[in-house]
């Protein structure tokens, strides 16, 4: 009989996840205050009795969560279950220099590994470093994982880069005269530059797996260590079911419980609509977009043509030497085959034929195209040309690549070829990269951010906001190559990634600092000061569009894009605490039982509930009935002097939106009002079949403008 890896975290409810079962089971709550080790046998005792006895129950229990999640992970067949039912340390970006003294409040520690062989050293900046892996450990799938690759197991070091680089985007130190290979040359700084930040490593394996045993563990360890915002770039694939069966969910309740802001990422499945992740009310849910300045060199051909390539090249050529330009099929090495010859793949090449020269090599689009590189240099070639082949994508990776290389689009490529065809005797130079700023429009949503509506409650409308993501520059571990599974194998201390992981700790350094300036303030009114002083116009004054060029919409960018200076001077906010979103909770109809998930007390539901006033900043109408207006209430509390605001709205033609009162006077900090906003069908237009309509509403007294951002969906369409 096979044995799975369950959380027990639910009292007497059992469910299963994939193959490799999980049961959830929370323990008494009666445990929480009591010590370590009484949490621990109450465990065993709870066990016990479903796997033959107490010494069963410690061999089976791998975690006991004993801070603020009570609960425990164990090893358990599908029978026993039934009856219950990263960062890289010496980077500069982690420096102490100017950092002062390790806040009194911190319970944290320096992890090393088991066997002391990684001298890990924290210091006053990176004041802690943890590591869970017990639950991969325990799973299928490192069972069958080669031992040689887990080498780094027990470790909190990053040996992939992604802890390393989010970690110092969210609080990195300043870092005169960064690069990545000579690019993009200036001072690196994470949001939160003098802060002190700790990792906490959850994912493991080649395909870097994360299991919600390590990441429950690290939220219990990370609340009780003390910390005051925990970014989260991670997230499912496919997404959880529901809230209650989700590691990340009911750790996030449980730190935001105790006043910790938690913000996560929306996921790199863009542009699907229905595709963003971490979509609890209680997270800050982060989607990306590009920024206002690319990395391109230039080709100059012989007849005088210039293209433009994004690259992240090293060097360049003489501008005032041309090389001989072929096409990379003529250069074909013996025995090699044709396709491989046109793309450049490594051995496919005669060094005789190509030595000198500039190589024209077709890109496949989405894959990394290092390797080519490596194999011109390989031959000798003086630069290589690289040309997707698929007309219908307009952005292209941007990568580091070993010689002077340009990646150009399918028309342009397509025009290189011809000259190619056409000429005598082709030639070209390629350019020294340049670092290009204050590119119109931006920010564009990128391609690759997920997509609202929410899978799992329309009515709340995700993501959040979205920040900075694509091509940002920061910290990187030294033990990884500029991007895994190349042959590139160099080293840098700086790279550019791009992913709502690198927006997500864009937010959090605001959060944080948010945090430092007003020190009172819930998560919730955090959350929504970022939003509703976001923006949803670009640098040229129109709305933001996406990668497409098409007018972008708030299930692409929820509220906007963030504005750090305004958030610190919000006006008013959005404020939620602990019982607002257990009532959430009770609204979709979950019960004493499943409650205990996400509180440690009993909690009693009240009669009724609806989710259209939860106190969110942004609002969601599903399905609007064209024969019944529907109304919602939002509460305002003011965190500014005194002031008189009246609304402005901006309505979509199709729905009339009415809001009473449309004057709220404040007459004192912490006082708070309610509005009323009632939503109305219009006749439909034979043009407007759209399945939503979007509008938005702004609070404003002159100086503060409080925006939120209403969906109404279209039954009729």
């Amino acid at each position: 009989m096979s044995s799975s890896i369950y959380h027990v975290l639910l009292s007497l409810l059992c469910f299963m996840l994939q193959q490799s079962s999980l049961a959830i089971k929370q323990a008494r709550s009666h445990s929480f205050g009591q010590n370590a080790e009484s949490v621990a046998n109450s465990h065993y005792d709870l066990l016990g009795p479903y796997v033959g006895g107490i010494e069963k129950a410690k061999e089976a229990i791998f975690y006991s969560y004993n801070r603020h999640v009570n609960g425990f992970a164990a090893i358990l067949d599908e029978d026993e279950a039934a009856k219950i039912a990263g960062v890289w340390p010496e980077s500069k970006s982690f420096s102490d220099e100017g950092i002062g003294p390790v806040p009194t409040k911190w319970h944290g520690t320096c992890q090393t590994d088991t066997k002391n062989l990684d001298k890990f050293q924290c210091n006053r900046k990176l004041i802690g470093a943890r590591y869970f892996s017990q639950g991969y450990e325990a799973s299928d799938e490192y069972k069958e994982v080669n031992n040689t690759t887990d080498l780094h197991l027990n470790t909190a070091r990053d040996y992939e880069s992604h802890g390393t680089h989010t970690l110092s985007t969210a609080g990195g130190n300043f870092v005169p005269g960064a690069s990545v290979f000579g690019n993009g040359n200036g001072t690196a700084s994470g949001g939160a530059p003098k802060s002190h930040v700790a990792t906490y490593k959850v994912c493991w394996g080649p395909d870097t797996s994360c299991y919600d045993a390590d990441i429950l563990a690290a939220f219990d360890a990370a609340i009780g260590d003390g910390v005051d915002v925990l970014s989260i770039s991670l997230g499912g694939g496919d997404g959880d079911p529901d809230y209650f069966q989700s590691g990340i969910s009911i750790g996030s309740f449980h730190a935001v419980s105790k006043g910790i802001i938690v913000v996560a990422a929306a996921g790199n499945y863009g542009p699907d609509l229905k595709t963003v992740r971490n979509v609890e009310p209680w997270t800050l849910t982060v989607g990306a977009t590009t920024i206002d300045r690319e990395f391109n060199n230039y080709i100059t051909l012989g007849d005088g043509q210039v293209f433009k390539g994004p690259s992240l090249s090293e060097s360049g050529l003489p501008s005032n030497e041309l090389y001989p330009l072929i096409n990379s099929l003529d250069a074909i090495a013996k025995n090699a085959t044709a396709q491989d010859a046109i793309q450049c793949q490594y051995g496919s090449l005669d060094p005789k034929k190509a030595h000198g020269k500039i190589l024209f090599c077709i890109a496949n689009h989405g894959e990394y195209t290092i390797d080519q590189g490596v194999e011109a240099v390989r031959v000798g070639a003086a630069g290589i040309i690289l040309a997707d082949y698929d007309f219908s994508w307009t952005s292209i990776l941007l990568e580091p690549h070993v010689l002077p290389a340009s990646h150009v689009n399918y028309t342009d490529g397509n025009n290189i070829l011809t000259y190619i065809k056409h000429t005598k005797s082709p030639v070209a130079t390629i350019s020294r990269v340049k670092t290009e700023l204050g590119i119109k429009p931006s920010p564009l949503i990128a391609t690759f951010s997920s997509r609202g509506p929410n899978y799992m409650e329309p009515a709340i409308l995700k993501p959040d906001i979205t920040a900075p993501g694509n091509d940002i520059i920061a910290a990187y571990s030294e033990a990884a190559p500029p991007l895994s599974g190349t042959l590139d194998q160099r080293r840098t201390p700086f790279m550019i990634l791009s992913g709502t992981s690198m927006a997500c700790p864009h937010v959090s350094g605001i959060a944080a600092l948010l945090k430092v300036v007003h020190p009172d303030w819930s998560p919730a009114a955090i959350k929504s000061a970022i939003m509703t002083t976001a923006i949803v116009e670009d640098n040229t004054g129109g709305p933001i569009l996406d990668s497409s060029l098409k007018k972008a919409t708030p299930f692409d960018y929820g509220a906007g894009q963030i504005r750090p200076n305004n958030a610190v001077n919000p006006g008013l906010v959005y404020d939620l605490d602990t019982t607002d979103y257990l009532n959430f909770l009770c609204g979709r109809g979950y019960n004493s039982s499943t409650i205990k998930l996400f509180y440690k007390e009993p909690y009693t539901c009240p009669e009724s509930f609806n989710l259209a006033d939860f106190n969110y900043p942004s609002i969601t109408i599903i399905n609007l009935d064209s024969e019944h207006p529907r109304s919602v209430t939002r509460t305002l509390t003011n965190v500014g002097p005194p002031s008189t605001y009246k609304v402005l709205i901006n309505e979509h033609r199709q729905v009339e939106t009415l809001v009473e009162p449309n004057i709220l006077i404040f007459k004192e900090k912490g006082e708070k009002k309610k509005f009323k906003v009632t939503f109305k069908l219009r006749p439909p237009l034979k043009e407007d079949q759209s399945h939503y309509f979007f509008g938005r509403l702004d609070w404003t007294n002159g100086k503060h403008h409080v925006r939120s951002p209403f969906v109404v969906q279209n039954p009729n369409a």
